[in-house]
């Protein structure tokens, strides 16, 4: 079952939030990181994205952009810009967009729950990344970002918030630069704490990761550091755990995530089209977008027009998580027979688009002569993402999309 633990977060005062709180690190470039910052020296972007301190260009994994974050994360703390609670205790986290909120709980998972398959994941880390993120924690000694974590829904833990939020005001509530509502309560009943990590512990027997994954790995890389490096590790220190944000799986909606590819691979339109034919009906096609509308149905945007491809039964089989996939489906019947796209992590001809920016965004960079081909799937349910982490399988790169992403800054757990 779960281990997750209050803990004692390190915060903005009330009146600052707005200026210290940032969109994640791995959603921006340096440029739009300097820019988003650039009024704002409380922002955690001086930490998460140090490197916008330096001449641009700046490696991001320069030693010297390391120790400028640790620089700051402890100006930070020394000019109360960050505090500490004085208590363990969960935090409520909750974020609305297009009128509807999701509320989840923030508390320190464990990293052992990581290693024995408690914590599930669907997707797989890169090396590089997974280092960046532990360089910056021994550095910093702190999880300065929370990871995006789902579990199947249970209702006494549901009706614990749905009574924190309606009872008690919001420590933290403003709308961000985005669009998107953030509130954020503590809960600072002992009691309560105390229910809710019973609960975790008798009635959640795996968390998922949604969205973090390299974070989440390299937490958990982390931990597992400093417990063989302490002599006297007890299993009890803060060290043993990372920041979460557990949400419900029934409030999360997965966004679509889409593709973009540069050339035809040496083929002309119609002759992709042709190809395309063998394993897919053509079942409609306009120049006006035509927006997936169930599974196994993919969208494609060609020299000007939008083609609904309906793939063929042999093409899939939804009783194997994997081979249900439209992804799988795309890329094993167009990708890479047709277009040559062989590895979707290396291959240079192959760019992501999510979901949150319209398939308007995708036809953008086809019309422009960036990109020659797109195409629109329909999103993965959150059933698929949890039946392929419950039986051990690896979802294909850039399948899921989370909206809003969790913003940085509002609670930072210290490994201390």
């Amino acid at each position: 079952m779960a281990i997750i633990k209050p803990f004692k977060g390190l915060r903005p005062p009330k009146q600052i939030i707005e200026k210290v709180s940032c969109l994640p690190y791995d959603v921006m470039n340096a440029e739009e990181a300097a820019e988003m910052a650039s009024d704002k020296p409380e922002s955690l972007l001086h930490i998460t994205r140090a490197e916008i301190e330096f001449e641009p260009g700046t490696d991001p994994h320069d030693e010297k952009v390391y120790k400028k974050a640790e620089e700051n994360f402890k100006r930070f703390q020394e000019e109360g810009i960050l505090v500490q609670d004085a208590e363990d205790k969960y935090y409520i986290y909750a974020q609305t967009m297009n009128g509807k909120t999701q509320y989840g709980i923030v508390g320190a998972a464990s990293y052992k729950d990581y290693e024995n398959g408690i914590i599930l994941k669907h997707e797989l880390t890169r090396p590089d990344k997974e280092e960046d993120r532990k360089v910056l924690m021994r550095k910093l000694n702190a999880n300065i970002e929370p990871v995006f974590f789902t579990y199947r829904s249970v209702p006494e833990i549901d009706a614990i918030v749905e009574d924190i939020v309606t009872n008690n005001k919001a420590d933290y509530d403003f709308t961000s630069e985005d669009g998107f509502g953030h509130h954020f309560w503590t809960i600072e009943d002992k009691k309560t704490n105390e229910k809710i990590e019973e609960l975790f512990k008798t009635k959640v027997p795996y968390t998922y990761v949604a969205d973090g994954h390299h974070r989440t790995a390299a937490a958990a890389g982390i931990g597992k550091e400093r417990s063989a490096a302490n002599s006297k590790h007890t299993g009890k220190e803060a060290y043993n755990y990372f920041m979460a944000v557990h949400f419900p799986d029934n409030q999360l909606q997965i966004i679509d995530y889409n593709r973009v590819i540069k050339d035809l691979n040496g083929l002309t339109p119609d002759e992709v089209l042709e190809k395309i034919k063998e394993n897919f009906n053509i079942v409609s096609e306009s120049t006006s977008i035509i927006k997936p509308s169930k599974l196994h149905h993919i969208s494609m945007y060609l020299e000007g027009k939008w083609y609904c491809l309906s793939a063929k039964p042999n093409t899939y089989d939804d009783y194997k998580p994997i081979e249900s996939l439209d992804v799988t489906v795309l890329s094993k019947y167009i990708l890479d027979p047709i277009l040559g796209i062989k590895d979707l992590r290396t291959d240079t001809r192959i760019d992501f688009v999510g979901g949150i920016r319209g398939l308007e965004e995708l036809s953008k960079r086809v019309d422009s002569g960036e990109m020659a081909i797109a195409f629109a799937l329909f999103p993965v349910s959150m059933h698929q993402l949890m039946h392929i982490a419950d039986t051990g399988n690896i979802m294909p790169p850039k399948v899921t999309w989370f909206e809003p992403k969790l913003r940085s800054g509002l609670v930072i757990h210290k490994l201390d």
